[in-house]
């Protein structure tokens, strides 16, 4: 079975190869670096890249390599959020920095029930040692509660605190586009040893609820640029959907 989704990743990994990448990282690509230098510069999210790496799983298609895309857009979401907003650099830089912890830790508690408010009280604990003030850890964890899809929100006070949470969801959902069907849905169905003709059976229930992040975007950079990484997805899950009743058709 684990060979059947290997040979489905290849074909699907083909498909996104050949499409435009998502226009957000061609207009805002200075934004991206720039928060990409950050992530991997500064002491703190340096210090943090390092635990992450040794710390979270990876058998989940929500591993490193998921945490770090997410940190790097939120990061990016939020320079592009706040220069709009005519904020000092030093200001933005420190926000980026928070937004970028609750990137890299959002998904550690991804296998667990209500892994949203164990994720929370997770990043609460690990930023502790850290030089961030409660504040700043606060913002962090509600973000974190906050991540979750289709989930009523906890209401957030401080201006600064909603911006956190909103950059972290609109990057989140961004990889409900071209990632998940080039990454994320194959380690989820490897670990879940989900049988094919499951698999098969809630592909299209599946793409449904890809549609529904469509409106749920939060900042109005990601309600510009959200939707355009799900219509992607689609229209890759839908050619991807083809060729699993074309070439595998026998399995079915």
């Amino acid at each position: 079975m684990e060979h059947v989704y290997t040979r489905m990743r290849k074909r699907a990994r083909q498909i996104v190869s050949r499409l435009p990448p998502p226009d957000f990282y061609q207009d805002h690509s200075s934004a991206k670096e720039l928060s990409r230098q950050c992530l991997e510069n500064h002491p703190v999210t340096a210090e943090l890249l390092a635990f992450v790496t040794k710390q979270l799983e990876e058998d989940f298609g929500h591993g490193f390599e998921h945490a770090v895309k997410v940190a790097v857009d939120a990061g990016a979401l939020m320079i592009i959020e706040n220069k709009s907003a005519g904020h000092a650099a030093d200001f933005i830089n420190r926000r980026v920095l928070i937004v970028q912890c609750a990137g890299l830790l959002h998904d550690f508690k991804r296998k667990k029930d209500n892994h949203a408010e164990q994720g929370a009280a997770y990043a609460r604990k690990v930023l502790q040692t850290y030089p961030l003030i409660p504040d700043e850890i606060e913002d962090v964890s509600r973000a974190i509660l906050n991540h979750v899809a289709f989930k009523t929100t906890i209401a957030i006070k401080n201006l600064e605190g909603v911006l956190v949470s909103d950059c972290l969801y609109d990057a989140d959902k961004f990889r409900w586009g071209p990632d998940n069907f080039s990454d994320t849905i194959w380690s989820m169905v490897t670990f879940s040893k989900t049988p094919i003709v499951k698999f098969i059976d809630l592909y299209h229930q599946g793409m449904g609820k890809i549609a529904k992040i469509k409106d749920t975007f939060r900042t109005a950079t990601g309600k510009k640029y959200g939707p355009q990484f799900i219509d992607l997805g689609l229209a890759i899950g839908e050619e991807l959907f083809q060729v699993i009743e074309t070439e595998f058709s026998h399995l079915l």
